[in-house]
């Protein structure tokens, strides 16, 4: 899928993530922010990173700033956001569909 513009998905929330996605330059590039990170920073990369190869996302400007969000609300932060910044607004395979 490719990145054609910035967008946003979540919020600032406990329990949630803020995802970050613009075009990249030729590669993905993944920041993350949260305050658990020593303890669950590997976890979070593995997360978004799965989730952006199932959307077979190559090129992208990732950030992350997470607030204690589950692995199901990071893929979906991370599709939400995707899907905005392909302009992608009709008949979503949210979830599960995607393989």
């Amino acid at each position: 899928m490719v990145i054609e513009k910035a967008a946003v998905a979540g919020t600032l929330e406990s329990s949630d993530a803020q995802i970050t996605v613009e075009p990249g330059g030729g590669k993905v590039e993944l920041t993350i922010e949260s305050s658990v990170i020593h303890q669950f920073g590997k976890q979070i990369r593995a997360v978004v990173l799965e989730t952006l190869e199932r959307l077979d996302v190559k090129d992208a400007k990732i950030k992350v700033v997470d607030k204690g969000a589950l692995d199901c609300t990071l893929k979906a932060r991370v599709e939400c956001a995707v899907y905005r910044s392909a302009g992608i607004t009709e008949n979503l395979p949210w979830g599960g569909v995607i393989r």
